[in-house]
């Protein structure tokens, strides 16, 4: 059993363009919270920094982590791999210290798997509309229309995911969508009721894919 003086871990995944990874920066100003560092084969985007990030590795090099059975979860997404290693990890909830993961619903389903004896809440971001997703991913640093489609056309297989999370949350505005998770955080912390209607999640997630 998970000691009461265990951090928790926290997972924030989304289809690509939801609003994710800014969200987890967000959370990570909360007391007592840091964000697990990922491993990546991929380049480093414009507003990127190495060891901050990302962890920007050589394809030769995650594979030899994988081996040595160092990660925690890993996946291979739009054809380069990303993955968190345990020991950071397990050394900060030991800690006391709260573990945000930014990573995709394989790398959520492994953790899951793994049984941990820590306490672990999940969460599933979804844009307000694929129109709204389209222009999100349009603006970003992907003008190539081809990427953005492959995005676009992911996002169908990603949102079926919606259903093995904890919480589903509308990324719509992003202080409304922070204040939404960070107080849904300290309900399942503290126990306390939660302000969260399955069904309205389960209408938008139709439209969504209809």
């Amino acid at each position: 059993m998970p000691s009461e003086t265990d951090g928790v871990m926290i997972v924030l995944s989304s289809p690509s363009g939801a609003g994710k990874t800014t969200l987890v920066k967000m959370l990570s100003n909360m007391d007592n919270f840091d964000v697990s560092i990922s491993h990546t084969t991929r380049q480093p985007r414009l507003n990127e920094i190495s060891n901050k990030d990302y962890y920007f590795v050589g394809e030769d090099q995650f594979r030899r982590l994988i081996k040595n059975e160092e990660f925690l979860e890993y996946a291979k997404v739009y054809n380069n791999f990303y993955g968190t290693t345990r020991t950071p990890v397990i050394d900060k909830l030991n800690k006391g210290k709260n573990v945000l993961f930014d990573i995709d619903w394989q790398g959520a389903d492994q953790i899951k798997n793994k049984n941990l004896d820590y306490k672990l809440i999940t969460f599933f971001i979804l844009p307000p509309s694929k129109k709204v997703l389209f222009d999100r991913l349009s603006n970003r640093d992907m003008k190539d229309k081809l990427i953005v489609d492959e995005r676009m056309k992911q996002f169908d297989r990603d949102v079926l995911h919606w259903i093995n999370y904890d919480y589903v949350v509308i990324n719509d505005d992003l202080q409304k969508c922070y204040k939404k998770i960070s107080n849904l955080i300290n309900a399942e912390v503290s126990n306390g009721s939660k302000d969260y209607d399955k069904e309205f999640i389960r209408n938008h997630v139709e439209k969504l894919i209809s």
